[in-house]
């Protein structure tokens, strides 16, 4: 038998589509002050916001009738022109103060500007009460008590109140990010959990929520396109996160988690970082009110665009570009991390013996004297090569100095002094160090080489004096030569020849003198790989990755000051050598100061 379900069921379901958790709620009337004009806003939690949640703001307030239309079902003063496309307000439903107060006790207290007394009203478990005059400031508090008293079940479902707390950070986050010339306060029974001062610089607000090391590591981005403007900060590749939790998105100044645009960003970032990581942005999107639907979710966190296809575009070309514009830069936490390593690592004490006949400096190692040197060195048992020759100078002369830079004028990465382990560059750079992985940074200059000469279409190729035979089997020559086309951009030439082997005629210039057999084995295996899961672009793409391996500066190859120089300047010229082809760093810089705080030269 049909019927009409009563009121207050009807509120109750409501408040269960709106509802989820007491963040819902702040959502909401946090958003509902951001519509009244508030300029400040503070948000009171209790036990998580299950006992008590409060939110007050100095807006425009409301009158007694007002107040009364304010608690009744799709009551709204947001859609003057009844347009559900052409939305210049955060709430427009009508919505969340019923659906609020049919499953808490809740009080809102209100005084209009240029009103001579302020109104309360009070809505318990769906009953409302008659306006009422009391006193209070100018503006708007919402005082909920016993959040789903009313529906028992969903209580169930609550989290701890610390759980609570950071889901209630998490939207007033947002919403400050938005509006950055409201100031927010969020407090609970202990102490106050966050507190933005209105600003007008959007980027000093972007620092207030997300700290100093987004803003360290992130660049700025712009783009206006399609009727589109697109503003905001993208971090650096290396700068990444497990999650996607630090990605934040605006349209329209709402606060949206689109899974459109997760996919714009994550595609914008491909090739600079791991798979399973994921880069840290605040974006946010300008478009006219008829390209998008804000409409299709019960909490308006989802939105439908009417050209997906160019909001997605302008999004990977955008943030692309604004990393591309950023220059060769790794993530600053990197050597914040470096030192915390070194701090927490335990001392290792290196037994040195006297006898030390079998050891004979390097021709190149320079010893020299300088004080009580050599008293100090054997009283910790320091061993001094046996058939070392002090240098023959006056008693009270001076030490050599050491050899000073031979400029004052540091390039970005710094001045090579030292080739470790035969795989890192040390370099001094105007106040700290660079330490660079010769290999990882090599293989990103000659993967954008390669990629570049892929567009081009018309790559020089590195004849082989004798063309080379590659036995392979039958699937990996199905494979590799499926891809001969798009490889000969690179400079790369095969062709079939009988069953199961290649015929490689001249491999990429960029690459110099490689082992063609050796590259060519390599590449089938990589071709393999991807076959049947991958596209073609991106099986192209992993298969140069893999002849970029080829063609770069192996780790365990010795340098000289010379070559290890122009690595660094390569470095300087190419945008996105700031990580490697798989996304790990390719240098770390530690700051002088930082260093000297480890040996206890600064406080």
């Amino acid at each position: 038998m049909l019927r009409l379900l009563p009121p207050s069921l009807i509120n109750r379901i409501a408040a269960g589509e709106v509802l989820e958790r007491p963040a819902s709620a702040v959502k909401e009337l946090v958003e509902n002050a951001i519509d009244a004009g508030a300029r400040h806003i503070d948000i009171l939690l209790i036990d998580g916001g299950k006992e008590r949640l409060s939110v007050s703001d100095d807006g425009k307030g409301m009158t007694a009738d007002e107040l009364t239309l304010a608690v009744e079902r799709h009551a709204t003063s947001k859609l003057p022109d009844e347009d559900l496309f052409n939305l210049s307000f955060l709430g427009f439903r009508g919505e969340a103060l019923p659906s609020i107060g049919a499953v808490s006790r809740m009080t809102i207290t209100s005084k209009a500007t240029g009103a001579d007394e302020a109104w309360k009203i009070t809505v318990d478990g769906g009953m409302k009460s008659d306006p009422e005059p009391v006193s209070a400031p100018f503006g708007t508090t919402v005082d909920v008590r016993d959040l789903f008293y009313a529906v028992p079940a969903r209580l169930k479902f609550l989290k701890s109140a610390t759980t609570e707390m950071t889901a209630v950070k998490d939207i007033v986050d947002r919403l400050a990010l938005a509006y950055p010339a409201v100031s927010f306060a969020l407090s609970d029974e202990k102490k106050k959990r966050a507190e933005y001062p209105a600003t007008e610089r959007r980027e000093e607000r972007v620092k207030q929520v997300l700290g100093d090391d987004f803003a360290d590591n992130a660049v700025p981005v712009h783009a206006d396109r399609y009727g589109m403007t697109l503003t905001g900060f993208a971090g650096v590749p290396t700068f990444n996160k497990a999650t996607s939790a630090d990605q934040f998105f605006f349209v329209n100044g709402r606060p949206v988690r689109d899974k459109a645009l997760l996919g714009a960003v994550k595609g914008a970032y491909r090739e600079l970082m791991p798979s399973d990581r994921f880069p840290a942005v605040v974006l946010f999107l300008q478009l006219p009110h008829e390209d998008v639907d804000m409409n299709v979710h019960p909490t308006k966190a989802e939105v439908r665009f009417r050209n997906a296809a160019d909001v997605r575009g302008l999004f990977v070309s955008a943030v692309r570009q604004a990393v591309i514009d950023g220059g060769c830069k790794t993530a600053t936490s990197l050597s914040e991390q470096t030192l915390s390593l070194a701090e927490t690592s335990a001392p290792a004490f290196v037994h040195i013996p006297r006898d030390t006949q079998s050891y004979r400096p390097s021709a190149s190692y320079v010893f020299r004297e300088n004080g009580n040197l050599f008293k100090a060195a054997e009283t910790y048992a320091a061993p001094i090569p046996h058939d070392y020759v002090r240098p023959s100078r006056p008693e009270h002369e001076p030490p050599a100095p050491l050899e000073e830079p031979e400029t004052d004028d540091f390039p970005p990465l710094g001045l090579a002094k030292a080739q470790l382990h035969e795989t890192y560059i040390v370099s001094q750079t105007k106040d700290g160090i660079v330490i660079t992985d010769q290999h990882a940074a090599h293989e990103r200059l000659t993967y954008e080489k390669l990629r570049r000469a892929e567009g081009q279409n018309d790559s020089a190729a590195q004849y082989l004096l004798l063309p080379e035979v590659v036995e392979l089997g039958e699937k990996k020559t199905e494979d590799l030569t499926a891809l001969a086309e798009e490889l000969k951009k690179t400079g790369l030439l095969i062709e079939p020849f009988g069953d199961g082997a290649v015929l490689v005629r001249a491999t990429p210039s960029v690459l110099g003198e490689v082992d063609a057999k050796a590259l060519i084995e390599d590449l089938a295996a990589t071709a393999v790989e991807g076959a049947g899961t991958e596209s073609l672009s991106e099986r192209i793409k992993n298969v140069v990755a893999r002849m970029a391996c080829h063609g770069s500066v192996r780790a365990g190859r010795k340098l000289d000051i010379s070559e290890m120089n122009a690595l660094l300047r390569q470095m300087e010229a190419e945008p996105l050598a700031g990580q490697c082809i798989h996304g790990r760093p390719t240098y770390i810089e530690l700051k002088l100061k930082d260093i000297e705080k480890l040996f206890g030269r600064r406080d």
